[in-house]
């Protein structure tokens, strides 16, 4: 009778070769993988950032504001009386996080009172991002804030 063979040290050695092939594929694409996080203008980036983050401050300390009525659909711009008296030019943005082809853009014309009123109640529901950028004497502004549109108002809108 001819002994047996112990396998065992084949197995151990078989699950090394392949952890340590396993192991030199993940390096290897590790290595070769681009990061595309990393931007070669990143320092321009964080500056163009920072002006959208002073934007917004200024637009917040200058009592500027962004109402939605469900009720009604609409939303009502408010923009600073002293800002009315300066050369003043923007844009009102909605943009729509779920589909990019649904954003729409108007230009912002406030009426004398400072207050613009956008009718979106013909808007697909879902959430809406309403973003106001305006420049009133050489500074710039920026508001934004989130609106959810329901389906029953588009239904009672368009049953009107």
């Amino acid at each position: 009778m001819k002994p047996s063979r112990n396998l065992w040290p084949f197995g151990i050695i078989a699950v090394f070769v392949v952890f340590a092939a396993g192991m030199a594929t993940v390096v290897g694409i590790a290595a070769t993988h681009r990061d595309s996080l990393v931007s070669n203008a990143y320092y321009e980036q964080e500056l163009k950032f920072q002006n959208v983050i002073d934007a917004t401050t200024r637009a917040k300390n200058s009592g500027a504001t962004i109402f939605f009525d469900a009720a009604s659909g609409r939303v009502t711009i408010t923009l600073p009386a002293a800002q009315l008296l300066q050369k003043l030019s923007g844009k009102v943005e909605l943009y729509r996080p779920a589909a990019a082809g649904m954003d729409r853009e108007f230009l912002l014309e406030p009426a004398k009172d400072g207050t613009q009123t956008l009718n979106v109640s013909g808007l697909a529901a879902g959430l809406w991002q309403v973003r106001v950028a305006w420049n009133a004497a050489g500074q710039d502004y920026r508001l934004e804030q989130k609106i959810q549109i329901d389906g029953s108002l588009e239904t009672r809108n368009h049953a009107k």
